[in-house]
């Protein structure tokens, strides 16, 4: 019997040793297995957090002008920024032991296991906020047991890596709150029009209790549902102590206003300008498009709200044409370039083609101020006298004839001066200018002026046979009007990463070089505003200025020259506070049927530019102050006869204040319109033939 016994005690003795070794061994390998886990994990290194967060672009006034991300509209803010209502609102519901785990809750974890058991199914979740940022930054939202084991490798990484205040962070900027709206910063912005440290509580616990269910919970979709998960939220909180029963009631009670905002889609406004800074990241800062569509980047533009809105207004009510016009515009400060409207089209979902900046159209006679620079630089004078008359150029070594025409085959007959020729766009004495200086000199001044199209030193070259851009033609306009300095077209003035780095800042006191003599700009500056003074018509060949129909609407003084082919029409004008180019035209030759014919010229539609000019022009500058041009020291004014150049008497029927380099004025006066008198003597210089016949061979070569 003992001995049974004891054999029975030492079986049992020797099972509890084998079941301690066993429970030892087990112990011993999970704790291995563990630390090879965790040694895993950890050599894994940190998961990377970057998420796609919307860029915002800026108009220079601050206001937002776009926001740019591909489906997920999210704004990264620090965890300071976002207030402590939302962050304990969110710990509440979420995750109360956020603090004291390690990525996992095990109570949680239990509790939800045995409600999946006895439910048969994955009915209830049990991760935290570290498993729901991991799944949001890593993985899909299957319900797999992969998917578990994987969201838990990642949330052991994170618990690693970063620290509990990164993680919350983190969370806190990527969860979905509806409406394809990422983050608590854009959710604040949507739901209530407010910056998430301004939410009140709430309003944070109305925000906190969507994610549940986004599409169930949001206010903008089920208020009722909405505000019965708030109160939900806000008894939470007051169960973990961050609120007390004061506060609960009051936030309970309080009325919040969910923000109804325009259905406007902000990224449409000035779209061809968005274009064009997008454009520009890419070519000049280098910038990858995928980090300007969702990188986070704030862009500061240049442009000017509310002189955007009038380009577009006036073009929409300018171009009511039954033909199939289209527009490029762009209006600039000339001081720095900085592009303050532009459009290039009638409509952006039409063709999205941008002609200010894309298309390459022939300049017409807008780049006849280049050329007479270049004359004046070579000792011309606003009064140098050249005939207007049809004529034959030959050129090439006598192999080549060129044949211009006047608008209307319309001549003076005459002498007339570059002051008047520029003003009634004589092409003949365009013509003539450019061959008496040589064709490479309108080459080289088209350069200096920043004129980068390639160009043919060739006669038709002076009638603006060139195709430029819109936006470059423009822009060589303002060395006129700023005094003489080069500027490029500058769309952006600063750029700013997600972490708040500046990729890129524009100097505002930079200034390009001076590129021409600021006393011959001022003198074109002058001669350009004849386009506009009805003083300046030519009786002789029965030829208007060609500003004429816009002296009625326009109330200060402006200068510019207009332009046109059979298929562009062209004006280009400048204040010293901005200068605007619009081109109107069509886009390429359009036979409407067989055997119809083709779309009609700008004869019968090239107001449209010069008009849409005029009124952008006089409103862009309703609140601005009335500035003249700055004159140079050494220009000096005299008045003169704007018909032949001479000093003007009391008895010209016309006569003009012009400008001119000091010591370069005329010093003979006008003998054209001084009266007859009844009793001469003999021998009167007034009426002595041969002295008549030589002071006109003096004005016309212009010797006074």
């Amino acid at each position: 019997m003992e001995i049974g016994t004891r054999t029975s005690r030492q079986k049992k003795t020797r099972n509890w040793r084998a079941l301690l070794r066993l429970g030892l061994f087990s112990v011993v390998t999970k704790m291995a297995v563990t630390l090879m886990l965790l040694a895993y994990v950890y050599q894994l290194g940190a998961p990377p957090l970057s998420v796609p967060e919307t860029t915002v672009m800026y108009s220079a006034d601050g206001s937002i002008l776009a926001e740019q991300h591909q489906g997920q509209n999210r704004h990264w803010i620090s965890l300071e920024e976002m207030g402590q209502p939302v962050i304990d609102a969110t710990l509440a519901i979420e995750d109360r032991k956020f603090y004291s785990h390690h990525g996992f809750d095990v109570l949680r974890i239990g509790r939800a296991a045995v409600t999946n058991v006895l439910a048969g199914s994955k009915l209830q979740g049990a991760s935290t906020i570290t498993q729901q940022y991991a799944r949001n930054l890593y993985l899909s939202h299957e319900k797999t047991w992969l998917r578990k084991f994987n969201e838990a490798l990642y949330s052991m990484r994170l618990e690693m890596h970063y620290s509990k205040d990164d993680i919350l962070e983190g969370y806190l900027n990527t969860i979905y709150y509806g409406h394809s709206t990422y983050g608590i910063q854009a959710a604040a912005s949507l739901y209530f029009n407010k910056d998430a440290n301004e939410l009140t509580t709430a309003e944070a616990a109305m925000l906190a209790g969507i994610p549940k269910g986004p599409g169930l919970y949001s206010p903008k979709i089920s208020p009722e549902q909405a505000k019965a998960r708030q109160e939900v939220v806000l008894r939470a909180m007051k169960d973990n102590g961050s609120l007390s029963q004061r506060q609960y009631d009051a936030a309970v009670k309080e009325n919040v206003a969910i923000y109804q905002s325009e259905e406007t889609e902000t990224g449409r406004q000035a779209p061809y300008f968005q274009d064009a800074v997008q454009s520009w990241l890419q070519t000049e800062l280098g910038i990858d498009p995928s980090v300007i569509d969702a990188g986070g980047l704030e862009i500061h533009t240049t442009l000017d709200r509310d002189l955007q809105r009038m380009a577009e207004h006036w073009i929409a009510e300018e171009l009511n044409s039954p033909f199939d016009l289209q527009v490029g515009f762009v209006s600039m400060d000339p001081t720095n370039g900085h592009v303050k409207a532009m459009v290039g089209g009638r409509d952006y979902t039409e063709s999205p083609f941008n002609r200010a900046t894309q298309a390459r159209r022939q300049a017409g006679s807008t780049f006849k101020p280049f050329l007479y620079y270049a004359a004046l630089k070579e000792g011309f004078r606003p009064n140098t006298l050249l005939t207007s008359e049809e004529t034959d150029f030959v050129w090439d070594d006598g192999r080549e004839t060129y044949q211009p025409k006047n608008f209307n085959n319309r001549y003076a007959e005459e002498p007339m001066t570059m002051m008047q020729a520029l003003a009634v766009s004589d092409n003949i004495y365009a013509m003539k200018t450019h061959f008496l200086l040589g064709f490479d000199s309108l080459v080289d001044a088209a350069r200096t002026f920043g004129i980068e199209s390639p160009l043919h030193p060739v006669p038709s070259l002076a009638l603006g046979s060139v195709e430029v851009g819109v936006t470059e033609l423009t822009n060589a306009y303002s060395p006129f009007a700023n005094g003489g300095y080069e500027v490029e077209p500058a769309f952006v003035t600063k750029v700013v990463d997600r972490d708040g780095n500046e990729l890129y800042s524009a100097n505002p006191d930079q200034i390009g070089d001076r590129v021409i003599d600021p006393a011959l700009a001022f003198l074109m500056t002058d001669m350009m505003h004849g386009m506009f003074e009805m003083e300046l018509n030519d009786a002789r060949s029965h030829t208007a200025v060609t500003g004429q129909s816009l002296v009625q609407l326009i109330s200060r003084p402006v200068a510019g020259k207009s332009g046109s082919t059979p298929r562009d029409s062209w004006m280009i004008g400048f204040t010293p506070q901005l200068v605007t180019g619009v081109w109107v035209g069509v886009d390429k030759d359009v036979r409407t049927a067989p055997g119809e014919e083709t779309t009609p010229d700008s004869g019968s539609w090239g107001m449209h530019s010069k008009r849409i000019w005029a009124q952008f022009m006089e409103h862009a500058h309703a609140d601005e102050l009335m500035l003249p041009f700055s004159r140079p020291p050494n220009v000096s004014a005299v008045e003169i006869n704007p018909v032949n150049g001479m000093l003007a008497t009391d008895d010209c029927p016309v006569t003009r204040k012009t400008y001119f380099l000091t010591g370069t004025e005329p010093t003979a006066f006008c003998t054209d319109h001084v009266p007859e008198k009844k009793h001469e003597l003999p021998g009167d210089p007034l009426h002595d033939e041969p002295r008549r016949f030589l002071d006109r061979i003096f004005r016309w070569l212009d010797v006074s």
